[in-house]
């Protein structure tokens, strides 16, 4: 997958984290022209930088990882921050309950790069969580603030700016396997430990026709989402939420290859979530779990309201599920012991191919985790 292993390949600079797997070295600069206008400028000094057809007044910061100055936009949050891989204006738009009004996009095929804004941005406030149970209730609240720092917020992909949230999700205590399965669709999976929402799916559909069945996979780069090194952005109510790898998330939870992953998170039917590493069959040495998701082969279909092209990832639908490709399931998990339950239990895996975060629940999800639609009615799952 392209798309999400070249972007890993620039936030490693970015951020300054090892822990990816398969990813030895990397190198990330600011657009050219940022660079060029402060090649004769000091630190702090202002700056004008035209960049993607955009020519914006800044200040000349040397970002993180760095050795060279680049032109800041001040515009953004009144923060350093600096753009990456730009392709030019999109605003997201944004609607009550956090989702975004219907645009008529008409991109059919991606080239895999994706619009990652470094993160580089300090907390707005101090990260708060607390976990408890109460019965057969796991109650997660939160502010919804990372204790990690993100991109600059609003961007020129993403117009809202991160605020304090009231989260309160109740997740099963005891979570069981269901008989079926139950697809995502555009609620959140679940949470991470820090509070923040593990929420991958984007209200972005082909033609802007929902019921076509085409969305847009934000991971693809085909829809300018305004995403940061987290693989994050905002809703309109100031939710920071992760659409892939939080990768700032797992650095400060001591992800290491070759160890199995620390606790991430909860999802919404109260299962546990991991990253990338896990126990094999064998259940002491560590392999990298690896997702039984691949792209079909051939061309979509076409007719009024289908996007034909070839299947490159740019759609949800461009994917489909191998029984045993991978290690994992349909849902990016297995029953296996973990350091937390050493007995056993269903668990869910982030992986850095496709689909990243699950996109279904093996047990039965909370509804406190659905997004809710124009009028608070509940989006379809």
């Amino acid at each position: 997958m392209k798309t999400l292993l070249t972007s890993l390949l620039a936030l490693v600079a970015l951020t300054g984290f090892t822990h990816l797997p398969e990813i030895k070295t990397a190198q990330a600069r600011p657009p050219q022209a940022a660079i060029d206008a402060c090649a004769q400028k000091q630190e702090g000094q202002n700056c004008t930088a035209t960049v993607a057809g955009r020519t914006e007044e800044g200040i000349c910061r040397t970002p993180p990882g760095q050795r060279e100055r680049a032109c800041i936009p001040t515009r953004m949050t009144g923060q350093s921050g600096v753009r990456v891989l730009n392709r030019g204006p999109g605003p997201e738009q944004g609607q009550p309950g956090g989702q975004r009004s219907g645009r008529r996009h008409i991109t059919v095929q991606s080239n895999g790069d994706l619009d990652l804004y470094p993160a580089i941005v300090p907390p707005i406030t101090q990260s708060r969580v607390s976990v408890r149970v109460e019965g057969d209730c796991r109650i997660i609240a939160a502010n919804g603030i990372s204790e990690h720092n993100t991109g600059p917020f609003p961007n020129a992909g993403n117009p809202n700016r991160i605020a304090e949230q009231q989260h309160e999700f109740c997740v099963p205590a005891n979570p069981q396997i269901a008989s079926q399965v139950t697809p995502l669709g555009l609620g959140k999976f679940g949470v991470g430990l820090n509070g923040v929402p593990f929420d991958p799916g984007a209200a972005e559909f082909y033609l802007g026709d929902r019921r076509g069945g085409w969305r847009y996979e934000a991971l693809s780069g085909a829809i300018l989402l305004g995403l940061d090194a987290n693989h994050a952005h905002v809703q309109p109510g100031g939710t920071y939420h992760y659409h892939g790898l939080p990768t700032l998330h797992l650095q400060g939870a001591g992800l290491v290859p070759g160890q199995h992953s620390p606790l991430i998170g909860w999802a919404a039917d109260g299962f546990p979530i991991y990253a990338l590493y896990g126990f094999g069959q064998n259940g002491v040495a560590v392999i990298q779990v690896t997702s039984s998701y691949r792209l079909r082969q051939g061309t979509r279909p076409t007719g009024a309201n289908s996007p034909g092209g070839i299947y490159d990832g740019t759609f949800v639908s461009d994917y489909e599920y191998v029984e045993g490709l991978g290690t994992l399931d349909e849902c990016n998990g297995r029953v296996m012991a973990t350091p937390e339950f050493p007995e056993g239990t269903y668990a869910y895996y982030l992986t850095p191919e496709w689909p990243v975060i699950p996109r279904c629940y093996k047990g039965t999800p909370s509804d406190d985790f659905v997004n809710l639609g124009p009028g608070g009615r509940p989006l379809p799952r």
